[in-house]
Formats: structure tokens, C-alpha cells, sequence
């Protein structure tokens, strides 16, 4: 066997104590050009949006001083000539607005659009990294809802909110920095008093708001958990007449996601009147006192025409805060949950050690193997088992003795507590992750298949088969008869998790599988426990043809499928009680004989 040494894969270590938009700035690191270019276009928009105020402010000026005018300083007299100039200039501005407002928005878009499909797919890629642990104790609608869900959120956000912000943070220095130039100290101090009001009022919002969207987050990801249970057991639901309790169950979580987005949107829709009324405030002083200031010849009349508009285009965009912090708010709920995911720790760390799969002979062997769950006593205590390569054991016990976990630690869904688990003499915690699942091939009772055709479901894994190939696996495990039967053939669509097929034929795909994959190791979990007498016996056949020169590993509580084992372990409370040949276990008159009685004795009356 070959092998090689590679650098194992670390996943990085991200802080989940920053701010949310510290840490989405921090992933999106990556497009900071991107981001660079859309502000900048963003601040340019902005300026030549502010042109019309001086634009209306310089023809006023032309008007009441003509040729005394601000134009007719430039040397430019004739009023004829300056309002030509002065309309010439707006159209160069009005064009490079339109185009700096094209550039912006679509660079702010793609870029939405980027940093969405790397989040999802990044995190979705973090998802698969993770420990079988970690699925037990998060649900499925939780995960969908941060992968879809939380991420579209973010696009929304990314498409509108962050130039907005730009924007109108871009327009308040520009009122700020040009009222102190124009007009007198003490005006400029009533017309600005608002705004630390507005400011600090904009932050407190934003941190009651926070709570209020992360509860809502929280509602909707038990909603869509509800929903995704519910559609996957919908026969289970139709099969104990449990519509009304369900439908109940949807309600009371349905309810609680409107009543968290209710709370939230009463503090939201209380903002803008007030930031409306804050900005009266400055509008006004602006008005009154501007006005007199340009009466008694403080100000020009053209300064004080540019300043009611300026204002007035600056200050009334201040009311759609509530709106643009409403969308910064949730965005950043939906942040914080999908960094919380990608911060999720990978306990299972891949080996540097490289595998032939082609070169693996499978000897197998567990050496004082102990393993626990979360917060549960050990499973496994112990445990030693060698497995010669090209044999095939099997192990059998009562439910709960901890067989399929076995098969759970050999694959590294999980990792042992203690002790070592070797193949080919290599302990698999410095495998390759891929390389050691590639050298395994498993049939479990609880088949998976994909939506999408028969072909498809078993040439996965092995996805540059060719169509004979699939065909030669299909009548190794004895499935092609049926499948030439079904009116579309190897292009039958299955359905999702494979319910259109009946469990016989699911079972015998899986197996086609495996003999596609050709893996040098193979795990047959209750393979035949959920069929009828005739697809076990089909699937009997096709097991001693693909089992043989294979190192094979047969769990199953029908003990007839596993007589022929060249040994047979028996297993309790996570320790081997009884080994050897049907035969000898027989003689001993022990547990074993003791199912094979009870199990042979209940055919006999059938």
C-alpha cells in the first residue's frame, strides 16, 4: 500500500466576540476592491446629486447680481453667455450622475451577489466538515433557514442598505462642512443642533433593535424546522390522523415568529416620527433665522436659496433611517448566525496520510476501543476486534448494544474516546478522511437515495461511470430485472428520498451502489432487515458474490443472511459476550443459539 504525507487541513479561528459587520467585513476581505470601488462611486453620486442646490443657488445669483454674479467673476458678463455656461455644466453633471448611479449600483449588486454565493457555499462546505454530533443537536430547518434564508437577507442588505448609509453619511458632512462656510456661526449652531440628537437617537434604535432581530431570527429558524419535519413525516402525520395537532403545532410557532417581528416593527415605525420631528427642528431655524440673515445682507440671497435646498434635500433622507437600520438590523441578526456556523468548531480533523485505495488490503482491527456520546455513559468499552482482510464477520445483538456504532467510528462520523482503530496497520485518525471513507463501502437499513434518475442514484460516488457500468452493478445486485420493467428504465426519476420505489428495490440500489464504488472494505448495516422474504433472498445471492475477496463487516438481527460468516461476534451493552462460526456458537447454547432458536422457530410456524 502507498502512502503519502500531506499537510492537514486546519480550519481557521475566527472570533466570534467582534461586532457582525466586523466579522462580515473581515470574510469579505477577499472582494475589498469591489467594496473600494462601489464607496467610491457611492460618494461621487452623492456630490453631483448635491449640484442642484448650487446649480438653482448660481442662477438666483445671476439673476439678482447679473454681472456682479459669482459667474461673472470668472470674466463671463453677458447674462446670456453665464446661463449658457451655467446649463452646459448641469448637463455634464447630470450625465456623470447618472453614470457614477449606474457604476454604483451595479458593482454594489454583483457584489451582493458574490459575497452571497461564497457565504452559502462556504458555509454550506463548513456544514459538511462537521462532526455527526454536531446534526444531532442542531435541526435541519435551523441549518436551511441560516443557508438560505439568512444569507438572502444579507443580499438585500448588500444591494441597498450600504450605499444608503454611504450615501447620507456622505451628504450630512457635506451639509455640515458647507453650512459653517456660508452662513453665520451662531445659525449654523441652531440648523446642526438636531443632529447629535439624530445621531445618538439612530444608535440607541440600532442596539434595542438587535435583541429584537435576533429573537426574530431565532422564531423563524424553529418555524422552518416545524415545516421541514412536518413535509418529510407528512405520512406518518396522515397515518395516526394527526393533521389537527400538527396544523396546532404550526400555529403556536407561526404565532411566535409574528408576535417577535411585531415587537420589532413597533420600535422600528416609532423612529421615523421622531427623527421627522428632530429634523422640523433644523429646517425650521434654517428658515427663520437663514431668512433674516439674508434680509439684513449676512448671507446672498443665492447662498441662503442653495441652503433651503441643500437642506432640504439632506435632512429629509435622515427620516428613512429607520428603514435603512431596520435592514442593517436584520442583516446583521442573519450575520451573526451564519459566522456563529462558520465558527462552529470541525472536531474531526483529517490525517496527512495519503491512501491507495486500489492498494488497501482491509485488515481491520479495533484495539481497546471506548467510545461515548454527548453526556452518556460509553456505548463502546473497550472493545478489541481484529478483522483479517478478505473475511467477512458479523456482528449481531440486541438493540442499543452498540453494533452501528461500530461502523459510525470505523467511518469517523465520530472519533473514539480511547484506544486505536487500525487499517491496514495505519491508525485511521492520521488518514485521510476521504481516502479512509473511500476504501468503505456502506449498505445501511436506512437507504438514502437523491431525487433525480435510478442512474444517477447509483453511479453517486462514482460519478464518471459509464452507462454499462452502471448496468453490470445493477445485475450484481440483482436490480436490473425490475429496473428494465419501469416504464422509463434506468431514467426513472425516484423521487425525493427515493419514495417511489418500493424498500426492496431502494435496498438493492444501495447495493448497486457499493459494487460501483469497488471499495476494498465493506459494511453491510441491516441490510436486509426492512424486505420480504423474496428480496432478501434476491439480495442474499448478490451479497455472496460482491462480499467475496472483500473484507466485509454484516450487522443484521435475521441471522440466517449471516450464517456463512467466517466468524460471528455477539454483542452486548458494548462488549463482545460470544464469537466463532454458526456452528460452534450453536454448540455453546448460548445468546446466540438462543435467537437462532427463537428466530428459526418462528419460520417453522410461518
Amino acid at each position: 500500500m502507498t502512502i503519502t504525507s500531506q499537510s492537514p487541513k486546519v480550519s481557521k479561528n475566527r472570533s466570534n466576540s467582534a461586532h457582525p459587520l466586523q466579522r462580515l467585513l473581515n470574510y469579505g476581505s477577499q472582494y475589498r476592491q469591489q467594496i473600494w470601488q462601489a464607496t467610491t462611486f457611492s460618494i461621487i453620486n452623492t456630490l453631483l446629486d448635491l449640484a442642484p442646490p448650487w446649480l438653482i443657488g448660481t442662477a438666483v445669483d445671476i439673476l439678482v447680481k447679473q454681472q456682479d454674479s459669482l459667474i461673472a467673476k470668472l470674466g463671463i458678463r453677458d447674462v446670456f453667455s453665464q446661463f449658457l455656461l451655467l446649463s452646459f455644466v448641469t448637463v455634464i453633471i447630470w450625465i456623470f450622475e447618472s453614470l457614477s448611479q449606474y457604476a454604483y449600483d451595479r458593482i454594489w449588486r454583483s457584489l451582493a451577489q458574490n459575497i452571497q454565493h461564497s457565504l452559502r457555499l462556504d458555509t454550506y462546505n463548513h456544514v459538511q466538515e462537521l462532526d455527526s454530533a454536531y446534526f444531532e443537536e442542531s435541526s435541519t430547518g435551523r441549518l436551511m433557514s441560516i443557508l438560505n434564508d439568512d444569507i438572502n437577507q444579507l443580499e438585500d442588505f448588500l444591494n441597498f442598505g450600504a450605499n444608503d448609509i454611504i450615501q447620507i453619511s456622505t451628504s450630512l458632512i457635506i451639509l455640515t462642512v458647507g453650512a459653517f462656510f456660508v452662513l453665520p456661526p451662531s445659525i449654523t449652531l441652531v440648523v446642526m443642533l438636531p443632529m447629535p440628537f439624530i445621531v445618538w437617537g439612530s444608535f440607541t434604535y440600532q442596539k434595542r433593535l438587535e435583541a429584537r432581530y435576533a429573537e426574530v431570527r431565532e422564531k423563524v429558524s424553529f418555524l422552518n424546522s416545524r415545516l421541514a419535519n412536518n413535509l418529510s413525516g407528512i405520512n406518518t402525520i396522515k397515518s395516526f390522523t394527526a393533521e389537527d395537532y400538527e396544523s396546532a403545532r404550526l400555529a403556536g410557532d407561526s404565532e411566535a415568529y409574528r408576535k417577535s417581528n411585531t415587537k420589532a416593527i413597533k420600535l422600528s415605525a416609532a423612529f421615523v416620527p421622531l427623527i421627522r420631528m428632530l429634523v422640523l427642528v433644523g429646517f425650521t431655524a434654517l428658515l427663520f433665522w437663514g431668512g433674516m440673515a439674508a434680509y439684513t445682507g449676512q448671507i446672498s440671497i443665492g447662498n441662503y436659496s442653495v441652503l433651503l435646498v441643500l437642506v432640504q434635500r439632506l435632512l429629509w433622507p435622515l427620516v428613512t433611517l429607520g428603514e435603512i437600520f431596520d435592514k442593517y438590523q436584520r442583516s446583521m441578526a442573519s450575520a451573526n448566525r451564519i459566522m456563529d456556523l462558520l465558527d462552529a468548531p470541525i472536531n474531526i480533523i483529517r490525517g496527512n496520510i495519503s491512501l491507495n485505495v486500489a492498494q488497501v488490503r482491509g485488515e481491520i482491527d479495533f484495539k481497546q476501543v471506548t467510545f461515548s456520546y454527548l453526556n452518556r455513559e460509553p456505548v463502546i468499552k473497550k472493545l478489541s476486534l481484529h478483522i483479517p482482510y478478505s473475511k467477512t464477520i458479523a456482528i449481531v445483538g440486541s438493540t442499543g448494544s452498540g453494533k452501528s456504532t461500530l461502523v459510525k467510528l470505523l467511518l469517523r462520523f465520530y472519533d473514539i474516546s480511547s484506544g486505536t482503530i487500525t487499517i491496514d496497520g495505519i491508525d485511521i485518525q492520521k488518514l485521510n478522511l476521504r481516502d479512509l471513507r473511500r476504501s468503505i463501502g456502506l449498505v445501511s437499513q436506512d437507504v438514502f437515495l437523491f431525487h433525480g434518475t435510478i442512474a444517477e442514484n447509483i453511479a453517486y460516488g462514482t460519478f464518471d461511470a459509464t452507462d454499462q457500468q452502471i448496468i453490470a452493478a445493477a445485475k450484481i445486485a440483482e436490480a436490473d430485472d425490475f429496473i428494465i420493467r419501469l416504464p422509463q428504465g434506468y431514467e426513472t426519476i425516484v423521487g425525493e428520498r427515493g419514495q417511489k420505489l418500493s424498500g426492496g428495490q431502494r435496498q438493492r440500489i444501495a447495493i448497486a451502489r457499493a459494487v460501483l464504488k469497488n471499495p476494498p472494505i465493506l459494511i453491510l448495516d441491516e441490510a436486509t432487515s426492512a424486505v420480504d422474504n423474496e428480496t432478501e433472498a434476491a439480495i442474499q445471492r448478490s451479497l455472496e458474490r460482491i462480499t467475496a475477496n472483500r473484507t466485509t463487516i454484516a450487522i443484521a438481527h435475521r441471522l440466517s443472511t449471516i450464517r456463512n460468516a467466517d466468524c460471528i461476534y455477539v454483542m452486548e451493552y458494548g462488549e463482545f459476550v460470544e464469537s466463532g462460526t454458526h456452528e460452534k456458537l450453536l454448540e455453546k447454547n448460548g445468546i446466540y443459539a438462543g435467537l437462532w432458536n427463537v428466530q428459526s422457530g418462528m419460520k417453522n410456524l410461518g
